[in-house]
């Protein structure tokens, strides 16, 4: 087994968007979407992805989340306090093991178009991420995400959890 420790974290973002009834997007992973994927009722995340070089995180947010979902409808609500850090856990390998995990800044934002704007199929005429998706309680996205992220997601509950009720 090889020790990552002295490896650094890959900069990322992640996406919270809610819907005007208070609930977050979340997107189940394709199958073969690489060593994160767990078959069942882990293979949901919300949107997130890796930080350009030089690219400000606000912008990586807003460009992740039209890659992965073709949204460009929405509002940014808020940032996170911190940001938050994940290992890969023994064994898993990703990004040609150049990353012991993953450093992120997330972001809230309300979802201001029509459902028909999702479009996962081709988002923003990115490779597709996920094969589905789902408006979910944001208290219950931890349960959802493969374990060893779980960490995270519950700091983004707490952050986010005031943004998680409808509005207008």
């Amino acid at each position: 087994m090889t020790d990552t420790t002295d490896l650094p974290y890959r900069p990322c973002v992640g996406v919270a968007l809610f819907s005007r009834e208070g609930l977050v997007f979340v997107g189940k992973r394709f199958a073969a979407a690489g060593p994160e994927h767990v078959a069942g009722a882990y293979s949901w995340q919300m949107p997130q992805g890796g930080i350009d070089p030089g690219e400000d995180p606000l912008v990586a947010a807003r460009r992740e989340l039209e890659e992965e979902t073709g949204v460009r409808s929405a509002t940014l609500l808020g940032e996170s306090a911190d940001w938050y850090a994940y290992d890969l856990p023994p064994g898993v390998t990703a990004w040609k093991g150049r990353w012991r995990g993953q450093i992120q800044k997330w972001f809230a934002f309300r979802f201001e178009g029509e459902e028909s704007e999702i479009d996962i199929a081709s988002p923003g005429g990115h490779e597709p991420e996920f094969e589905a998706w789902r408006w979910e309680r944001l208290e219950r996205v931890p349960e959802l995400i493969i374990p060893f992220k779980r960490g995270v997601y519950e700091r983004v509950v707490a952050d986010f959890s005031r943004f998680a009720r409808p509005v207008g």
